[in-house]
This record gives C-alpha cells, structure tokens and sequence, in this order.
C-alpha cells in the first residue's frame, strides 16, 4: 500500500473542523484525519506493507519546464503546514517508510514504487486523492483506492473501473487530462472541450496524435478550438505523465508495519487522541504487535476517592496540616454557592486517591479555619460557589491557584458546560466513578454520605485536570491573562454575590401592582376593540384574529403560521390601530411584570438584597453575564423599565456610586485600528459620534443633525458587533442599499478601521483564531466551513472578538483593581455589582469623594490605550437617582 501523503492530508483538514484541539491549543484535525484513515485502511486491507510519500517544498522539473505550474495556489493554512510535521512523526512512530526527495513530487515517488512493485509481482495499492494516479493502474496488480471526499469516502478501482469513470483506459488517462486541463495544477485545457468530448476523442482516434491529425473532421469551432490549443496540450501531457525514473531505493519485500507503541502512545497522548490508540491496536495483525498489546493503565482509568470522614475538627484540622497545596471541591444541600454547605472534601494524597472529608461544622473551629486561610495555594473546579459559601462563613479564600473550570474556559470557550467529569475525560483520558445511589441522602449519624463522595471524586479531578490545564495555559501564553485577570476575579465575583444588592421592597412591590393594573388596563382596550375576548398571548388566536376574521395583509411566515411577533404588528399598525397599539403596549408591560416584577420580586432574600450570579465562563468573548436574576438586563429603554432601577437603593447612611466607562467598545476600536481620525477625535475630546456623522456626511461637526448623528452612532456600535448592511438597515429602518452606502462612507473616512477588520478575519482564518491583547484566544471554526453563511457569521465573530474581547479584558481588570483598593483602603464601602460597563459601589456617607477619586483612578489605569479611557461618574441613594 503506497499512501500520497500531502493529499490525505489536505483532504483531511478540509473534511474536519478547525476546532479539533489539545488543550495547549495545538490544532489537530489534519493529522487525526490522516491518523484515523491510515488505521482504517490497514484494518480493513491488512497490507504486507506500506509506504507514505510526501512532497518536498523545492521546485521540480515540472516547475522548471512550466513557470506558472500550481502558481495559482495559495500557501497552506498556517495551522495545517503545522501538522504536515505532525503526520511524519505519526508515521515514524508507526515504523512505516517515508519517501521524499528533492526534485521529484510525490506523484513521481508514488509511480515508480509502483512500477518496481508491479515489476516484481506484488500487489499494490495506490491510496490518494490525486487522480493523476489512475494513469498507474494496471491489471491484475495495481489499483487506486481513490478517496473522494472526508475521510471515509473511497472507491478501489482497477481498469474496467477507469474506463468506467473517466471513459478512457489508464494508458489513454494522461492524454485525457492534457485535453481537459487540470485548475488545480494551473494547467488550461482546450476550451470547449470537457471530459466526455476528450474520452469521445480519444476512444475515436487513438491518441492526441490521432486527433490532431483529425482536426478537419470536427466542427468549425471545434477545430479551431483543437489547432488554436494544440501546444498547450502536448506540453500538458508531458507535465502530466508521472515519471517512474525516481532515485528510490527501496526494499519491497521487507517493509511491515513495525510500530514503537510506546512512541505511538506518547504522541497520541500529545495529540489527546483518545480512542484512535485502541483503534490502531485492534487493526495491527498480529505480527505487528495487534491485541496482546495493553493500554497504559495510567490512562482512561477509573477515579474513584478513597473517603476518610473526619470525626472531630481536631482530625479535619490535621488533614489539612501539612498540605502543599488544598485540592478542595465542595457539597450542598442543594444549589451550589446558594444553599447550605454540607461540608469540604479536600485531597490528602492524589497518588493513593485518599481524600478527607471535612463537615461544615468543623469549619468553626479555629484550627481549621486557620489552615484553610494560611495562603497555601488552593486549587479547585468552579470555585466561585464554595469562595461565596465560605465567605459566608467568614471564611475568606485569597490564594485560590487554579480552578480549573475557568481555565478550561479560556483554552476552549466554546464548551457547552465546564463539568468536571467531562473535562478530565477530555484532558487525561480519565473519568470520574459513578454513584447509582440517589444524592442527597445522609446517613444515620448525620454524615454525609453521597455528596460527601461525589465531592471527593470531584477534588480528585482537580487533582488530575490541573496540571495539564496549567501547562496548557502556558502552551497558549495565556497564563498571564489566567493569573491577573480571571483568577483573581472569581474571589471578587464571589464577594459581590455574598454581599448583593440592597432593594426597597415596598419600591418594588408597588412597581409590580403597577404594571400588572396596567396590563389589565390594556388588555381590556384590546378585548373592546376585538369585540371578545381572546388569549393575547396565543399567536393562533391572534392569528385568527388579524388575518382570518379582519383580513389583514399577512406579513412574514412562519412554520407555524404567518408570524405575530412585534415587527410585523408594528408594520400593521395603521390598518387596525384601536387593537394593535394597546396589544404592543400590552405585551411590552406583561413581559416586564413577569420578568422583573415577579421575577425580581421572588430573589429578594431575608436580609432585602437580591444576590445574583455573576458568570465568567458563558460569554465566548469574555464578557461576563448574570443570572438568578439577570441584573444585565434590567431595561433601560422604556419609562416603565427605568423605573426598576428606583427599587435597587444604599442602606441608610449610604449611598450608591456609579462607574461607567465612556464608549470603551469604540475606544477600543480606535486603538486595535490606529486610526488617526478616531484616535485624534477621542484624545481631543470631541463628541465621538458627532465627529464620526460628520467624516460620513460631509458637514461641519457644527452642522450635524440628530438624525445623522444617530445614524454615526449606529454604525460605531454596530461595527464593535460586526454588523454588516442589512442589519444596520434593520437597526435604522432603511432600504439596504442606503445602509450600505454609510458604512462605505464610514471606512471612507475612518479607512483605518476597514483595514483593521479585513486583517483579523485574514489572521484568524489563518490561526483558527482570535486574540486579544491580553492573550484572550477565541477559536472560531465557522470560518473554515464550506457553507457561505456559516463562514459569513464566522467572519463578524473574527471582526467584533477582538475588540468586545479587550473590552471585556479591560473592564475586568478594572474590577480586581477597584475591589483590592476598597480592601486596601480604611473606607467604609464595597463593590456590590457590575452591569455591563458599570461598576457600583455602596458607598458610607463621607467616603463619597475619596472612593470617588479611588475608583476614577482605578478604571482608568487598567490599561494603556492611544486612547484615554473616559469614565462617568455618579451618585445617588438609588440607582435610579445615581443614573439621573
């Protein structure tokens, strides 16, 4: 078996997606696509013998006879030229010969092998995706396993199978192909003549000598065509007959798989080939090492802790006594970080899987206490739920080293979920044990006992997973950006969440009744004006309704139906204004009853602060996110939204400042592009999107109207979100066309900008990814796709990545920055939330100027830009009145 190597190399990368890999960031979708054939055809053919021939990057004589030979091709990808040498260490480990030399290309390599093998009579199977190689087939000893497309799809042809798919013989294909020309190698062909025409030819006449001789039998055009493109074909058949002259000196009756396993096994464990090892194993004859050969044990084993439950506080503060480091992972009652902690499992030898469980109630004790403070590194898996738990017991963790769920995070960010289990799956081939037993439960002498055991699995797999993710952090250069940035922010989240946000239930009470009189109101206007009752929230009765019964013109469909949603009823407006107005308004207030009245209604805890999550791992682009509830997204827009900010108040004696970083998005923006415009209009202090409405317009910054200053908004923002035309003309309800020939105005006068976006989706097709100036990687896979749309969304991601990715990047900064200098300082005032671009602080009557000043220098000097970072500055004793 003689395997072309660069072709089933470059079939694989394109067959699989680019996010194929290891957690140093290593992309692996070639040389696993190439792996996993190779298995496939030596399990399924069991060759006596292999060979892999690769290319050479030197020029051959093709290239010398034919200048413009292959010129058309674009240099590989940078991460598949990274793999090819991937592939030749696989290939070596797994003893197979390699050919190459220089001069010669691997087609030439493939031809002779096969013309010695045929020579002395073996059997021989050419695997490949060129078909220059089905000029070598020749009965009954060589055949093509030609692959045609992915990794799995081949078709073994011999003659009759030649004939059948070209319509010539092997012997006739390379006169065939000099008549059809082949792009792929920049060689033109006769024009007006196809693959069926030039078999037609061929089969009447013999060969290219035959047909020229025959030029006057064809059509005018035809002939024409043939004498006008005769040398163009002679000299493609000479670059196109595969020479079987190279220089190979080669042994064919002595070239069996001899694989090192041990060699194999350490690079597959390089590449994190989890199963492809047992694959190969099974597929080996047994001469070559097949099924007596046995797994390392130390991978894809069982971990299983081994539990010791501390009886007394004495024995739990002797476990951790001695500890180099405090591998912990932690159970609840129910919710992890917002119900009761059950207690600690904390790793005491990793090696011999003992683990240590340690009840909650021995954490009062002071010995114990003691050590968990003593500033050992602690390492755990989403510590951010047991730092908030502990700080409710006053107990507050300042040396956490790893969690392993953020770190996960940052290698990949486009994972689902950060289980535990799953990622030691993914990093070390390991899994956690499993318990059929039910959760929950506690034993007769008030023990833990599942939870207590699921903990320690889990403090186990941070055990396991954290050294691989430490060194793939670094693999990546994204240690620096782990170490400042999101290690030090899970201890601040978890004090934000610990402390909430102070609420005034009898504000929030009275909006509630408010907005639910008022979706009464407006659903009785509705009822008046249909003449009956119906359910406003059923799109069926609606539809009904509006098309059926008042037969109003249908807008979009659905698969439903035609559609009911807010774009169409607003389109519709004016044909049934008494209903479809109040039935707007209706919606509008119902969503933020339900949403915010009740919802915010049902966080309040006992001590009147409503306490939310704060996410780090669920934004690709880094930005945090918030839940349970979503502080994020209290609406802004509407009176009536605004008004819920009236119910977020200070403690009596204090009050709330807010920080908010001025147009940090377009900030950015200007300096990733260096865009004198930009750069000259925020150091000057200009109105930005004035300034920019009028490089657009072609007016005096004097003269812009309102209008076109919000158009110049719109595109700014739109640009940090890789909007394109069509989205801008929905954003400002315009004909596309007009949207278009803004943004063409916008990189007219800030070209800059243009060039910056072109650039990085360039870099990131290249690297498989975006990165931040913080060392922030987000791969984006979507731009390798075969599908237009799909690398479409895939580009505005590599537009709006990095800038939302810096954004985010600088505005954490500015957290860890703002909440070390409160702890530093002798105020009375702490962080409490984060929203957006915002940070606000409760703030003890007096402090307000000095934390004022605190918190201005700490958002500005999170970080150097060609820009200054502008920051707005309030107070208030409610948000509502700090943002007035």
């Amino acid at each position: 078996m003689i395997l072309d190597g660069n072709s089933l190399t470059y079939r694989a990368f394109f067959a699989l997606p680019t996010d194929m890999a290891t957690a140093s960031g290593q992309v692996t979708n070639a040389v696993y696509g190439f792996t996993s054939m190779l298995i496939n055809l030596v399990k399924d053919h069991q060759p006596d013998g292999v060979v892999v021939t690769f290319d050479r990057p030197e020029p051959t004589f093709r290239h010398v006879s034919e200048p413009t030979y292959k010129a058309q091709r674009e240099a590989a990808p940078d991460i598949l030229r990274q793999q090819m040498g991937l592939v030749r260490e696989v290939v070596t480990a797994l003893g197979i010969t390699q050919l190459e030399l220089i001069g010669w290309e691997a087609d030439d390599i493939i031809a002779t092998v096969a013309e010695q093998a045929k020579g002395g009579g073996h059997e021989v199977i050419i695997v490949t995706g060129d078909r220059d190689s089905y000029q070598l087939v020749h009965d009954p000893l060589v055949r093509v396993l030609y692959n045609r497309r992915g990794v799995s799809d081949y078709a073994l042809y011999d003659e009759a199978g030649i004939l059948e798919k070209t319509g010539v013989t092997p012997e006739l294909y390379p006169q065939y192909a000099a008549m059809r020309g082949d792009t792929s190698d920049n060689l033109p062909g006769v024009p007006g003549v196809g693959e069926k025409t030039a078999a037609k030819l061929l089969v009447t006449y013999g060969s290219l000598d035959g047909i020229f001789a025959n030029v006057d039998k064809q059509t005018p055009k035809l002939r024409m065509s043939l004498i006008e493109n005769e040398h163009i074909v002679r000299k493609n058949f000479d670059l196109m007959v595969l020479r079987r002259d190279a220089p190979v000196e080669i042994d064919l009756d002595n070239l069996p798989l001899r694989p090192d396993l041990v060699e194999v096994k350490k690079i597959f464990d390089f590449l994190e080939f989890r199963s492809l090892f047992e694959r190969l194993v099974a597929a080996l004859p047994a001469s070559a090492g097949g099924g007596a050969v046995a797994v390392n044990p130390s991978s894809g084993q069982v971990v299983e802790a081994e539990l010791h439950r501390c009886a007394s506080a004495a024995e739990s503060a002797d476990a951790l006594t001695g500890l180099t480091s405090i591998e912990v992972a932690g159970a609840w009652a129910a919710e992890p970080g917002r119900s009761s902690l059950l207690g600690l499992a904390v790793v005491t030898n990793g090696e011999a899987a003992e683990v240590a469980w340690i009840p909650v109630e021995h954490l009062r004790d002071h010995r114990v206490r003691a050590e968990l403070i003593s500033g050992r590194p602690v390492r755990a898996h989403d510590a951010k739920p047991l730092l908030r738990s502990l700080t409710g017991l006053d107990i507050d963790i300042s040396s956490l080293s790893i969690d392993t769920a953020i770190a996960s995070y940052l290698l990949d960010p486009a994972e689902n979920r950060y289980d535990v289990g799953a990622l030691l799956s993914k990093y070390t081939g390991d899994t956690l044990a499993t318990d059929d037993a039910p959760s929950g439960q506690l034993d007769l002498d008030g023990t833990v006992a599942d939870d207590a055991q699921l903990a320690g699995r889990a403090a186990l797999g941070v055990h396991w997973l954290a050294p691989k993710l430490e060194a793939a952090l670094d693999a990546q250069g994204m240690r620096r950006l782990y170490d400042e940035v999101e290690n030090p922010l899970v201890r601040v989240l978890a004090r934000m969440e610990d402390i909430g946000v102070g609420v005034d239930l009898g504000e929030l009470q009275a909006l509630n009744t408010h907005l639910t009189n008022e979706a009464r109101r407006l659903q009785q206007e509705c009822y008046r004006a249909a003449g009956k009752e119906i359910n406003l929230n059923s799109p069926t009765q609606l539809r009904v309704l509006l098309y059926e019964e008042r037969k109003l013109a249908p807008g979009k469909k659905t698969k439903t139906g035609y559609s009911t949603d807010a774009q169409t009823l607003e389109k519709m407006a004016e044909e049934w204004p008494a209903f479809i107005e109040p039935l707007m308004a209706y919606r509008e207030i119902d969503k933020l009853r339900g949403t915010y009245g009740e919802g915010l209604l049902n966080e309040v805890g006992p001590d009147h602060r409503i306490h939310a999550t704060f996410n780090q791992t669920v934004a690709r682009t880094g930005r945090l996110s918030s839940d349970q509830p979503n502080l994020h997204n209290i609406p802004v827009r509407s009176e009536e939204g605004r008004a819920f900010r009236k119910a977020f108040v200070a403690p009596p004696g204090h009050v709330l400042l807010i920080a908010d970083y001025n147009q940090i998005e377009l900030r950015c923006i200007a300096h990733l592009a260096e865009d004198p415009g930009l750069i000259e209009a925020f150091t000057s202090g200009q109105d930005i999107h004035t300034a920019t409405a009028s490089r657009i317009f072609g007016v005096a910054a004097q003269d812009v109207n309102l209008a076109q200053r919000s158009k110049a908004k719109m595109v700014s923002y739109g640009l940090a979100y890789g909007m394109e035309a069509y989205g801008l003309a929905q954003r400002l309800n315009i004909a596309t066309k007009e949207a278009a020939e803004i943004l063409d105005a916008y990189f007219v006068a800030f070209p800059s900008v243009h060039d910056y976006m072109m650039n990085t989706v360039k870099e990131a097709r290249g690297r498989g990814y975006t990165e931040t100036l913080f060392g922030r990687r987000r791969p984006i896979p979507e731009l390798s796709s075969p599908n237009f749309r799909i690398r479409q969304a895939g580009e505005r991601q590599a537009m709006n990545a990095g800038i939302q990715g810096l954004a985010a990047d600088i505005f954490k900064v500015a957290l860890i920055r703002v909440d070390a200098a409160l702890d530093a300082a002798e105020f009375d005032a702490r962080l409490i939330l984060q929203v957006h671009d915002e940070v606000v602080v409760e703030v003890a009557e007096g402090d307000e100027d000095a934390v004022r000043e605190l918190t201005l220098g700490c958002l500005r000097g999170a970080t150097e830009l060609r820009v200054p970072l502008e920051v707005n500055l309030s107070m208030g004793h409610s948000w509502a009145a700090a943002k007035a």
